[in-house]
């Protein structure tokens, strides 16, 4: 098969992450991120993220469900916190994170530029893990296990890794509330954030508008500019590519904000920003015959994904198209049990 971007794997763990939300009696609202956690994120993120893994932790198939979903170095690096002390299972009550293409991070004015826009190729991570820590005793066990470190404003990062590999990750302690990860150089910008030095993703009025749409509006919420909205609408609707009028749709979307939310099942909600009320209605057009042609495709091989497309609901809302679905508790224990939401490579 066709290997995907590691922008697009993630992009699929979003998905999943969404689908985790299956749930109580009672429909659940979340209390939203603060502004004092957001503001710690550089201005350049081309993707924010959200999850409420407290509540994702209550529904029954959740364990399943992240063995299926997380990258191996994903687990590597939870075992590498353990080692210290940290059960992410019991410490981590929430996790934020962001992607930005590594375009963006560029001196030239024309690669960051084109950041926005264009699909990127590369990217880094940085996120944020809240919950309740002990930086002390924690920095303490990793200065004895002699970790490569490096120092910033007076904060000791450490190494998950040789300290030097392009691909390596690095932590440390905000405070004691928050544990922050991701590759050094964003690690680096974030610190500069918070000390004022560089602008924060507060001053990026287009994802930052966004994000206060999504804030709060479920125990899942992603936002995307666009160009990581060009690779969500590949791993989305790929059906969608084999209409040719789709590409220029497509290359004009502004945005994506992806919530899902718990009540009987999970409920989730993409929103596709287009580029008009034109741009809309026909895309909508093409995503449902998409979905159709999908759904017939999985009807012999994953007869329970192709009811859940059956499910799924697309419709145009002025230069939006949104789309719906519903998935019960029955319905997600069949998906697992099938490596839906498995990567593929």
């Amino acid at each position: 098969m066709q290997k995907w971007t590691e922008a697009t794997k993630r992009f699929a763990a979003a998905c999943a992450l969404l689908a985790l939300l299956a749930a109580t009696a009672k429909p659940a609202k979340a209390s939203g991120l603060g502004a004092d956690t957001i503001g710690l994120f550089p201005k350049e993120v081309g993707e924010f993220a959200y999850a409420d893994l407290k509540k994702a932790r209550t529904m029954k198939w959740y364990p399943a469900l992240e063995q299926q979903m997380l990258p191996e170095k994903f687990k590597q690096f939870e075992k590498f916190l353990a080692a210290a002390g940290i059960d992410t299972n019991t410490q981590v009550d929430e996790l934020t994170w962001a992607l930005v293409p590594e375009s963006a991070l560029s001196k030239d004015p024309a690669a960051a530029g084109a950041a926005a826009t264009e699909a990127p190729d590369s990217e880094e991570i940085v996120g944020i893990a809240l919950g309740g820590y002990n930086p002390d005793s924690t920095e303490a066990y990793f200065k004895a296990q002699k970790l490569p470190t490096t120092k910033s404003h007076g904060y000791t990062l450490f190494a998950f890794g040789s300290g030097v590999g392009p691909n390596d990750l690095f932590f440390f302690f905000v405070d004691s509330n928050k544990a922050a990860f991701g590759h050094r150089q964003l690690l680096e910008k974030l610190i500069a954030v918070r000390y004022g030095e560089e602008d924060s993703l507060l001053r990026n009025d287009k994802m930052y508008n966004m994000i206060n749409e999504a804030n709060g509006s479920g125990v899942v919420w992603a936002v995307l500019d666009p160009a990581y909205t060009k690779l969500a609408m590949g791993q989305l609707a790929p059906e969608v590519q084999q209409f040719p009028e789709a590409a220029k749709l497509v290359a004009r979307m502004q945005a994506m904000i992806i919530t899902a939310t718990a009540s009987s099942g999970m409920d989730a909600k993409f929103q596709a920003v287009c580029g008009s009320t034109e741009d809309a209605n026909t895309l909508s057009q093409l995503m449902a015959a998409g979905l159709l042609y999908k759904k017939y495709q999985t009807a012999k091989d994953n007869p329970e994904l192709g009811a859940l497309l059956d499910q799924t609901n697309v419709v145009p809302s002025g230069d939006r198209v949104v789309i719906r679905l519903s998935v019960s508790d029955d319905q997600m224990t069949t998906l697992i049990k099938k490596n839906t939401f498995a990567f593929k490579m």
